[in-house]
Formats: structure tokens, sequence, C-alpha cells
């Protein structure tokens, strides 16, 4: 690989805020000896390529640039079109000693996305800020640290917010290596991880219990599904057209309702007239309420969210909560709440887990780029405020991906 006059001009304009870079120019290495003496006494194992060019050019020999694209919040809303602006010009970050510098080929939309635009999760951030959780891309850059477990041209996921960008950095302790970068290693991330861990931990499930899922046919409805069933549990999805009920037998439901043609409390309260033993939740409102009265003795109800209430000024959408401690008396039931970051512990655990299943075949992971959405598929970081529409319009099947194209000869 050839380091240009030009591109080493743009290298050491932008590489002393790098601690490494800085440390090899001091005079004093050496005086002090090999230069290998000035970073602890001992000869290093060859973990960098020491021209430093290679690693600001990604591994397919292109320049990164000095600008990027990337999503910002610049104003507090739950509406994401005025919460949100994309920013055309924004500086390409540099890794830190333990950093990685991702070019991100994949994000993922979430339903809480507009609850992050909304500052509901933390009440101390200010806009301008990032937004986005999750991505799946290549490493192209990385700090000295960082060099001993990732190289330039890895295949990297990560949850952290700012991946609604051309590029992020991620510290190399909170990215998962990949064997490649496909759309389908990105449902793991979120959606997959807090099916695994929540019914894991709080579902309890075994051979024969009765699983009611709701909004069952998007990103972590079908993980539900087939993790369920994967316990040997009867499983019941609700959804919103026949389509994504066909999706749903395809993997292994054994009672879709949907509810748009179908009364979902009249099926429950007929063929299920001893109730569900365990509902995942994340719909809210008047499904919450449902999901409630149909518990069986013993019951237990999961929330992991409730999207019907996220576009409301408040994030919330009311629930019959007056007769809540009568009913859950009266049938020794229980309703739980389910975050992610409360379960971290547990990740490393599931995505592993996950990924085994899906290479051996015994998990579909499906990917929705908006094929069908009337503009077309997902591409590019404009089409993200599409993609959150999409979702809230309940069309999607599977989970929502958004493609990042970057172009190989890009130059600086």
């Amino acid at each position: 690989m050839s380091f240009s006059a030009k591109s080493g001009a743009w290298l050491s304009s932008r590489v002393p805020r790098c601690w490494w870079w800085r440390r090899w120019q001091q005079p004093s290495c050496a005086a002090a000896g090999p230069a290998w003496s000035y970073f602890g006494g001992g000869r290093p194992r060859a973990v960098l390529d020491m021209s430093y060019s290679r690693h600001f050019l990604d591994f397919q020999g292109s320049s990164i640039p000095s600008s990027m694209k990337k999503l910002v919040v610049t104003k507090l809303s739950q509406n994401f079109r005025e919460a949100v602006t994309l920013q055309q010009d924004s500086p390409v970050p540099l890794p830190g000693d333990g950093d990685l510098l991702v070019r991100n080929r994949f994000v993922g939309i979430n339903a809480s996305d507009i609850n992050y635009s909304a500052g509901r999760y933390d009440p101390s951030l200010k806009p301008p800020f990032d937004i986005g959780f999750e991505g799946i891309g290549d490493v192209v850059a990385l700090g000295l640290s960082a060099s001993a477990d990732y190289t330039v041209g890895q295949a990297v996921a990560y949850v952290k917010a700012g991946s609604f960008a051309e590029y992020t950095v991620v510290p190399a302790k909170q990215a998962v290596p990949l064997p490649s970068v496909k759309p389908e290693f990105l449902t793991f991330m979120v959606s997959g991880a807090t099916a695994y861990i929540c019914l894991k931990e709080l579902g309890d499930l075994s051979e024969g219990k009765k699983v009611l899922v709701t909004a069952a046919a998007g990103g972590t409805g079908q993980f539900a599904v087939q993790l369920a069933k994967a316990a040997k549990c009867h499983v019941i999805g609700t959804c919103s057209s026949d389509e994504k009920g066909g999706f749903l037998k395809s993997i292994g439901c054994d009672r879709t309702i949907n509810y748009k043609t179908e009364n979902v409390e009249s099926v429950l309260r007929k063929e299920y007239p001893e109730g569900v033993d365990v509902v995942y939740e994340s719909v809210g409102g008047k499904m919450f309420d449902l999901a409630l009265n149909s518990l069986a003795t013993k019951g237990c109800l999961i929330v992991i969210g409730y999207i019907t209430g996220y576009q409301n000024p408040t994030g919330l959408q009311p629930v019959r909560a007056e007769l809540l401690p009568a009913k859950l008396l009266k049938k020794s039931a229980s309703i739980r709440g389910f975050f992610l970051n409360h379960y971290l512990s547990e990740y490393k655990v599931a995505l592993k887990d996950l990924l085994k299943m899906y290479e051996r075949g015994d998990l579909v992971c499906e990917v929705d780029f908006g094929d069908m959405s009337p503009e077309g598929k997902f591409t590019g970081l404009e089409s993200v405020f599409r993609a959150v529409d999409y979702m809230y319009m309940g069309k999607n099947i599977g989970k929502i991906v958004v493609e990042l194209p970057h172009s190989v000869n890009s130059k600086l």
C-alpha cells in the first residue's frame, strides 16, 4: 500500500490527537536505546504497521474522508423529523488508544429512537447530540491498544449512541467481532438480545406453557416467537396483516391473530379460557390492558416497551391501572419490566448463543430494508427518516435496517 504525500500531509494534520503518535515522535526515544524500550523495555509484538498510513486508510485502499454525513438531534422532540438534522459536513472522528473507527455499512432502526430524540432517557443530555443505537461495519482505523484484538478490515457490530453516521468511533471493549458484515447479524444487537435475555431471565419458559407475543412480526417479536418455540412452548402472536401472519406461521407461531380482522380479546377468551402463562408485551395502551386480563393464574406479563405511547408528548399511552392490584392478587400474577441496559452482564452470552442458533439454521433473522415502501429501499442516512416513519406506520416485517453505501474510491 502506497503512502502518498497527499495522504501523509492529511495524516500529520490529524494524528497528533492520538497519544501513540505523539510518543513515537519524542526525541528522547532514540536516546533511551532501542525504540521498543520506550514502550516498556521489551521488544513488542508486531501488532501494527508502523508506517501508520495503514491505520488511516481503509482496507480497500481508499482514503478516509475528512468529513462525513451524520444525523444529529438539534431539538428535543418525539417527532423524529422535527428533532433530527442531517449534517452534510461533519468531521470524521479519530479513534483514541482503545478505540476503533468503524465505517458503518448497516444501521438498525428502533422504536425507541424517538424516545432518545425526545431526551427521555437522559434528561441531562442537551442538543446537539448524536443519535442511532446500533451499527455494523468495517474497522478502518484503530488505536494502539485496540490493535491487540482488532485489525483494519475486520467486521464488527456495536451498540452505542451515534450509529446514524457514516463513521463512528467505538470503544474496542464494546465492539462485537463478526465473521462478516451481514445485516442479519445486526438484528441480534438490540432486538435479538432483548428477547433472549428477557425470556431467559424473566420468562421461566418450559414445555407446554402458553406465550403471547404482541407485535410478534416486528424486530424483537420475531425472536421472542422463535425462542419460545425452542423452549417447546405454545406461542400466540398478534400482528396487523395477513402477510405478517404468514411470516409468523413460517417461523413456528402456533396461533396468529390479525387484530385488524379478529378481536384479540375474544379469541383469547374463547381459545385460551385458562389464560396465557407469559406475555412478551411491547405495544402498550389497550393491548397492555387486554394482555393483563388474559393472564393465567401465576402468569407473568413482561413489559419491554409501549410503542403506542412514544409519539405522544408524554411518551405514554393511558392504561386502566385502577384495578391493577386486584387483578394481580386475584391470579397471583405479576408484571415485570425489562430494560436491556440493566442486563449487560448477560449480553455476550446472549449474542454468542444467538449466533450459534443462526449458523445452525435454527433461527430466522428477518430484515426489512423497506423494499416495498413507496420510495423503495432504505439506502443512505437520508432514508433513516423514512425508515422511522415506516416503523410507526406498522409496515415492517422483522428488523428495519438502513444500508449505508460507500464508494471504495473516495478520496480526500
